[in-house]
């Protein structure tokens, strides 16, 4: 497969319509799929290797897993501010979305800025990019610092009235993960999360982020495991 055209003859004869179904039940859009499991698309983007022209190319198709696979394939020290802007507009299913950030935007020099920025976008896609990407660096980046993360405090508390099903998710998300990044900002999420309940108290979706965070954040497992740290 050395061509994007031989890559989507891959991806066509791989196609599995029953699998569609069960996408739909998961809230993916099954618009342009062809219902290719994500191991599957991890398989075929270990034998392309990282190209960035071919990334492109995938990404100009418009099919479902083809779009997953160009930010597998994607070269992020290649990513244009440009290119990210163009890639967000066109989410429209969480899970390109969550791929892309995860994949490959969590790891432009730029990254900061377009959570800024996104976070503060109409669009629900673009919008959830921002809390994906926080939740992402949460995970991926040993190398931040605690104070990295504790400016997007304010960012997650001025977006938890969102009701949107997919940016309050990735609110959620974003808060917890940077609450198991250690003890230090465990305490400091979970006060933040205490503080939406407070101040947005008669808001039912700042409710739900917060206590389902703070359900986690508190629980006993994760509070052993910052405790001591493996």
């Amino acid at each position: 497969m050395k061509t994007s055209k031989e890559i989507i003859k891959k991806l066509r004869s791989l196609a599995n319509p029953k699998n569609i179904e069960g996408m739909v039940r998961f809230g993916i859009n099954p618009k342009n799929a062809l219902g290719i499991s994500v191991v599957e698309i991890r398989k075929i983007g270990k034998e392309i290797g990282k190209d960035h022209k071919i990334a492109q190319e995938l990404w100009k198709s418009g099919i479902h897993e083809a779009r997953i696979l160009a930010s597998i394939v994607g070269e992020s020290e290649k990513v244009t501010e440009k290119q990210m802007d163009k890639w967000a507009s066109g989410f429209d299913s969480w899970d390109v979305c969550d791929q892309c950030c995860s994949n490959l935007f969590d790891k432009v020099s730029f990254v900061d800025k377009k959570i800024r920025s996104y976070a503060n976008k109409k669009e629900e896609f673009v919008k959830r990019t921002a809390f994906a990407l926080i939740a992402c660096l949460s995970v991926h980046d040993k190398e931040l610092k605690d104070k990295d993360f504790e400016k997007y405090f304010k960012i997650i508390k001025k977006a938890s009235t969102d009701e949107r099903n997919y940016v309050r998710k990735a609110v959620n998300w974003a808060l917890r993960q940077i609450g198991k990044r250690n003890k230090k900002l465990n305490k400091e999420a979970v006060k933040v999360a205490k503080d939406i309940l407070k101040t947005y108290k008669d808001n039912k979706t700042a409710r739900w982020i917060a206590n389902d965070a703070l359900r986690e954040l508190e629980a006993e497992k994760i509070q052993k495991r910052l405790s001591f740290p493996s």
